[in-house]
């Protein structure tokens, strides 16, 4: 290790003795050093300038220009060599003189060769110090310069870009806002950064929700909601924030981003009243058809034949299936207007499902199914919430438990209570589900198609209606399934269930 940093050392021998330089090289050249020799002063001055050694091996009594003239040189033009004086017991004083002037050490001679080591090694070790203090300065004066210019960088990015961006600190006061969301939020340019989110926001809610993120309240990204409201312009805008997390994990504040997404809400809004009014306009008829050709078969089952009879009743069951399929469109119109779920009131879970599995336990029997109730001992605490809505989220589960488990199965819904939370897993043991659809069964009108059940009819629309209804109450829904097996459903419902957000806009 040492060998190495002493071979990037150069060193010149400036003196007349040829016994000098020529020991000095020999000693110099074994201890790692690159050496320079010089009998005189001036080409001691001519190899500096071209060689840029770093120390300086210098006899005062030379030809030419002496070692008094050389060091001069040496200070003036470079100060960062080290000159180490040699010189006789009889020219001490001079060389003390020379250490005045700027000489970093001294030899006399005749010297040992250990004492030359030790001289030049202090002397090496000063160089390797000097040049270390010179790479780090240059190292910061570089970082420094890095962090300027990516600053600058960031700063230009943020300003330019077309959605909204909002940067507030630990304590929710605002430090960062780019053009784009003063116009979005209708702010004058004159609203810079520094004072708190009610200042720039209107939306308590949202400052609350931006407050606890701020405040370190969601590290975990996957757990913050999006956040829709309205501006009194009529303009609608989404948030999203996260965290700004510092090298130890530590929370310094939240950035906001805000999109305007009141073209969305205009065609949704469109999409709903558009599928609505057409719904409406299609449940009367198809409901008098279905009725009509239920009167008709019950009325000719003795005159028609078999196979009329069979197609009349295939066509009662195409009427019925597009009826649910209206039936649906319609939830889920309401669920996106946000009239679902508006005025909760007290429920009794314990009668409500009583009652669901009374009405389906027909068709189970249709089947040779088992479905059962388990309830725990105490009864279930009274919940404030849309009982049509919960009649909907239980009714879908088993309807699909039903649906998709063979004849002689068993399907059970077990409640209980967790912390402020109704547990409710719906269980069968049908065909499952297979891992590659598990996150699309909640899309609209997805359902899985195979072998097994594509004779299996269905809207494609219950499971979001049953997603949709759980958003707006402050529900959750988790679903595990093994191909063969069955699958379960598990709902939480807060027992104090709240409107949703777009509800409450």
């Amino acid at each position: 290790m040492e060998t190495t940093r002493a071979a990037a050392v150069r060193i010149l021998v400036a003196d007349d003795e040829d016994d000098i330089r020529d020991g000095a090289e020999r000693i110099l050249r074994r201890m790692g050093y690159d050496v320079l020799k010089a009998a005189r002063g001036d080409a001691a001055l001519q190899l500096i300038d071209a060689s840029r050694p770093e120390i300086v091996l210098l006899d005062l009594k030379m030809p030419g220009k002496d070692g008094m003239e050389v060091l001069a040189q040496i200070r003036q033009h470079h100060p960062n060599i080290l000159p180490i004086i040699i010189t006789g017991y009889a020219t001490v004083d001079a060389a003390i003189e020379a250490m005045k002037r700027g000489a970093y050490d001294f030899v006399p001679k005749p010297f040992e060769p250990d004492q030359l080591r030790i001289v030049v090694n202090r002397a090496a070790e000063r160089v390797r110090l000097t040049r270390e203090a010179d790479c780090l300065e240059q190292e910061k004066r570089r970082t420094l310069s890095d962090l300027g210019t990516e600053k600058s960088r960031i700063h230009t990015i943020v300003e330019s870009l077309p959605d909204g961006v909002l940067v507030t600190n630990a304590s929710g006061q605002v430090v960062l806002m780019n053009p784009a969301c003063r116009q979005l939020l209708s702010l004058g340019p004159e609203a810079g950064p520094g004072k708190p989110l009610s200042a720039y926001l209107p939306d308590e809610a949202l400052c609350a929700l931006i407050m606890d993120i701020s405040q370190g309240k969601h590290l975990d990204y996957g757990d913050i909601p999006d956040y829709e409201f309205a501006l009194g312009s009529g303009k609608y805008l989404r948030a999203r924030g996260q965290p700004v997390l510092g090298d130890r994990k530590d929370c310094l504040g939240a950035v906001v981003n805000f999109v305007d997404i009141t073209a969305l809400k205009i065609v949704d809004r469109l999409k709903s009243e558009f599928v609505s009014k057409v719904s409406h306009e299609l449940r009367s008829p198809l409901s008098t058809i279905h009725e009509q050709l239920a009167t008709v078969i019950g009325d000719l089952v003795h005159v028609v034949p078999v196979q009329d009879q069979h197609i009349l009743t295939r066509a009662k069951e195409k009427t019925k299936g597009l009826i649910s399929l209206i039936n649906d469109l319609l939830d889920m119109s309401r669920i996106d207007e946000g009239v679902i779920c508006r005025e909760p009131r007290p429920v009794s879970l314990d009668e409500l499902l009583r009652s669901i599995i009374d009405f389906l336990g027909e068709k189970a029997k249709a089947k040779s199914q088992t479905l059962e109730l388990i309830l725990p001992q105490r009864p279930l605490p009274e919940m404030q919430a849309d009982p049509i809505a919960l009649e909907s989220i239980f009714g879908n589960l088993i309807t699909n438990a039903l649906n998709y488990t063979p004849e002689g199965g068993r399907i059970r819904l077990e409640v209980d209570v967790a912390g402020v939370n109704v547990r409710a897993r719906v269980i069968d043991n049908g065909l499952g589900i297979a891992e590659k659809h598990l996150d699309k069964i909640f899309e609209r009108f997805y359902r899985v198609k195979d072998e097994k059940t594509r004779y299996i009819t269905g809207t494609g629309l219950g499971l979001p209606i049953v997603k949709g209804l759980l958003d707006a109450m402050g529900g959750i829904i988790e679903v595990q399934s093994t191909p063969g097996e069955g699958s379960v459903f598990t709902v939480l419902l807060p027992v104090q269930a709240s409107s949703s957000l777009k509800a409450e806009n």
